[in-house]
């Protein structure tokens, strides 16, 4: 029996609207897209921008200035007088310790809750997971009490517990999501083969969890790298303060040095986004992972 391969009139008719219906759609789409991404990066371009500007120009009715000389003073002054260098070395060690203390706890914690069969697990994750509906600064005045009544303001442990604690429920979250699409096959054979509950979890595990722990790394990093109204609650000390304390050296009563001031948040911003450029995919895979099961 012979077939027409050929369309008929009518039907090439719609088959060309549907092309070109699809054609529109996708114009349309990647126009959307490149409007979304101008706006996403036009608050680094004009910080940057500022950045280079000296103080008396930021004033105008323009959104962006092109600098008639670019004003790298501004730079020299944030890491000369802003103290930049020493605010650096503790907000690194600060937000590292916070990361990497946050992805082990998660990874130990979402094992247990997603392998173990023990009383009250559910009660004691729905409690971890209340803190994903409430504010770390809600709890300001209640940590400054308890942290004054210890003798633990002024140190770096009033900032790296209330990090740690607040890190904990997204972390989870993230973690046992991607543990759910994990077969559970593998950690039998393990086991079957002489190997212990923390071998299993760190050598086994945790290989097969870097998208999600690059996932919450990077949420974490960007979240406590540019936190500071916690840090400037605790801390008093130069020799402890963060990053962010380097604006207010530009700060003065009557005046301020606006250039010197944009120059330092561009720097407190670089680290964020070159860390998010280098893990975006790992971060991608860690979200998606637990979305679709089976």
């Amino acid at each position: 029996m012979e077939t027409n391969l050929h369309l008929s009139q009518p039907e090439l008719h719609v088959h060309t609207q549907v092309k070109k219906k699809t054609s529109l759609k996708k114009i349309l789409l990647f126009f959307f897209m490149w409007l979304l991404a101008i706006v996403q990066l036009f608050p680094l371009i004009w910080l940057i921008n500022f950045s280079l500007l000296k103080s008396g120009d930021f004033f105008g009715p323009s959104f962006l200035k092109w600098p008639e000389t670019f004003e790298w003073a501004n730079y020299f002054n944030a890491f000369a007088y802003g103290g930049v260098p020493r605010y650096f070395l503790n907000s690194l060690m600060i937000t590292s310790i916070t990361v990497a203390v946050s992805a082990i706890l998660a990874l130990m914690l979402a094992f247990a809750f997603t392998r173990m069969r023990w009383r009250f697990r559910t009660l004691t994750m729905n409690l971890i997971m209340l803190g994903l509906i409430i504010p770390i600064h809600a709890t300001l005045l209640p940590n400054f009490i308890m942290f004054n009544k210890l003798n633990m303001l002024d140190n770096q442990f009033a900032l790296l517990l209330p990090y740690i604690a607040f890190s904990l429920p997204v972390s989870m979250f993230i973690m046992t999501g991607f543990l759910e699409t994990i077969p559970k096959e593998i950690e039998e054979s393990a086991i079957m083969d002489g190997c212990s509950i923390f071998g299993l979890l760190f050598k086994i595990i945790l290989p097969m969890t870097k998208p999600a722990i690059a996932t919450i790394c990077v949420l974490n990093f960007i979240t406590w790298w540019n936190e500071f109204i916690i840090a400037n609650t605790f801390l008093v000390s130069e020799d402890l303060k963060t990053l962010p304390f380097s604006i207010l050296k530009f700060t003065g009563q009557y005046s301020s040095n606006y250039g010197a001031q944009f120059a330092v948040m561009t720097l407190i911003a670089l680290p964020s986004i070159l860390i998010f450029i280098i893990f975006s995919k790992q971060m991608t895979k860690g979200i998606t992972a637990g979305a679709v099961k089976g």
